[in-house]
Parts: C-alpha cells; structure tokens; sequence
C-alpha cells in the first residue's frame, strides 16, 4: 500500500460565504478553498495566504491536509489567482486514495530550444500544448513533464507522442496533439514603397485637375472680353 509523501498545510474551517465574506477573509491574509471528493461532503477551509504559498511551491503532488483535527492526503485541483495581482483568491483540493489511480494535468516543460538545428536557422519556437492530461496514483504524480528539443529542425511539427512518461505514469490526451511546432520567421511585408507610389499618383491627379482647372479659369476671362466687346 502507497504511503503518503506530501508536504503538511493546515487550515482552519470556515462557513461557506459569498463573493463578499471572501473578500473580507483576504482581506485578513487569508485565502478561502474547499476540498470535496472522496465520497465526503465537500468542507470549506481558511488558510493563511503566505503559508499556501510556502506550501504550494515546495509541496509534490500530494499535500497532507490538516483540517479539523484530522489529516487526509489530497492534491491541487484548481487554483485561482488575481488577473493583476497573480494573488491566490481561492483554491480548490480534493481527496484522493493513495491506492487509487487518478488523472489530472501537469505543465510541459521543453529544454534544449537553444540548441535546436531549426531555432539555430532563426526558426520561431511555439509551444502549442502547454498542459497535458495524465493518469497515475497520486504518490506518482510529476511536478511537470520535460520534452527535449535540441534535435528539432526547421518545419518539424512535435506531437504529444514524443513525450516520455515517467513510470506509472499514462498519458490520456490524444498522442497525435500538437505538442510544439518549429517555423521560418514571418517575412514583414514592406509597405513604404506601395504608399510612396500612391502619394506619387495622388499629387498626379491633383496635378491634371489643376491643369484642367486653370484651363477652365483661362476660358473663362475669354468668352467674358468676348461678350463685353460684342457690347
């Protein structure tokens, strides 16, 4: 039986609320979250905001939940953060059973850009997948998945198929996604010349209209002498 690896964080419970109890809790450092899963009631928690943050960034993929005088191994299910800010507003956790596989997703790391034949060429690099879909026991979970690319060359196109899964480790996504693609830059398109050429042929137009214009004003005084002489 898998034994729990994960990283402590202690909450305290809280009554459910809504958008303005929750901004009164962060306002006091705190960040609201709930955990559900795991065939319970799902519990609303508190927990301090530097703590999550101390937690969330050396913890694995297990997080041993300390709530209510009892501990229970869960995992980041959702994790929502300030547009501006990037500050934790609220997250959510969910129970998991040590001995039971579950999917959820992890980042995709890619190394090795630099030295690619295709980026060397001055191809663009675009990672299209970011986050894939994986299957694993909880105690298996990877942080993140890493992707060598210095063998890419310019046109390649990289699907999730080239990835390596760690062990115990499935990938649920569709093997044929794209995971990064290599391309010859976007060649910008001068347009100086095409706007000279029409300021070119705009001052030709007023030219001829002018012409045509003194020609009609030298007409004019002409048949105008002309009357006045016939009078």
């Amino acid at each position: 039986m898998a034994t729990t690896q994960g990283t402590g964080l202690s909450v305290e419970l809280r009554e459910p609320s809504g958008s303005r109890g929750a901004r009164r809790l962060r306002r006091t450092g705190k960040v609201p979250g709930v955990v559900y899963g795991g065939g319970e009631e799902p519990v609303s928690f508190a927990v301090d905001a530097r703590l999550l943050r101390q937690t969330l960034a050396h913890a694995g993929a297990v997080i041993d939940l300390s709530v209510d005088g009892g501990t229970t191994p869960v995992v980041l299910k959702e994790i929502i953060r300030h547009p501006v800010t990037g500050e934790t507003v609220h997250i959510d956790l969910l129970r998991v059973d040590l001995t039971q596989a579950i999917q959820t997703t992890v980042v995709v790391e890619l190394t090795g850009a630099e030295d690619a034949p295709g980026v060397k060429e001055g191809g663009v690099l675009e990672q299209v997948s970011r986050e894939v879909t994986i299957e694993a026991l909880p105690t298996d979970i990877p942080d993140s998945i890493s992707h060598d690319v210095s063998s890419a060359e310019m046109n390649d196109t990289i699907t999730l198929e080239a990835l390596r899964m760690p062990s115990g480790v499935t990938l649920v996504d569709d093997p044929e996604t794209t995971l990064a693609t290599i391309t010859p830059p976007r060649l910008q398109v001068e347009e100086e010349p095409e706007i000279e050429e029409e300021t070119e042929l705009v001052g030709e137009g007023e030219g001829e209209e002018g012409a045509e214009g003194a020609e009609a004003e030298g007409e004019a005084p002409a048949e105008g002498e002309g009357e006045s002489g016939g009078e």
